[in-house]
């Protein structure tokens, strides 16, 4: 497929960020309900999704060091949301798991954001939304390509 010629405008970037900051900032106010951190219900929503997470790959997936993942995971311990499971092959290893009490909270911050999700949404049509996944996904190939090239391997650089 044959790459468009259009005007390199950087204000999409800045869009993008302030689309993420708004769509968090709503999310926020929304789910102070339940006295969790942006740090915690991440956390949480992650662990809900791939039970038996090592705090090592929960750290890597939030973007965060080992001290400060701990710290949020002691938090959700104490607040009775995660438990900490011996790994049976690694007995230096920790799995997380999220809790009964845990599971209510999670439907409840998908219900918050299914309703902002649809509230940003409205007035765009469906075809709209379509090509503007494609445009993103297309956006993120691009990029996800980069971490595998070498420096001398981008264009524009000599060889």
């Amino acid at each position: 497929m044959a790459t468009m010629n259009m005007s390199r405008d950087n204000a999409f970037a800045y869009q993008l960020g302030d689309l993420t900051r708004l769509m968090r900032k709503h999310f926020d106010r929304r789910a102070t309900k339940f006295g969790l951190t942006r740090a915690q219900w991440r956390a949480l929503k992650t662990i809900a999704r791939d039970p038996g997470l090592s705090q090592r790959a929960l750290a890597e997936h939030l973007e965060m060091e080992a001290i400060p993942i701990g710290r949020v995971i002691d938090r959700l311990q104490q607040a009775g949301f995660v438990e900490r499971r011996a790994d049976p092959a690694d007995r230096r290893l920790w799995r997380l798991h999220v809790t009964a009490k845990a599971h209510a909270v999670v439907d409840d911050m998908n219900l918050i954001a299914n309703g902002l999700r649809e509230e940003a949404l409205s007035g765009v049509n469906q075809e709209d939304f379509v090509a503007f996944r494609r445009v993103l996904e297309q956006i993120k190939q691009n990029l996800v390509a980069l971490d595998t090239e070498t420096e001398t391997d981008r264009p524009g650089n000599p060889t």
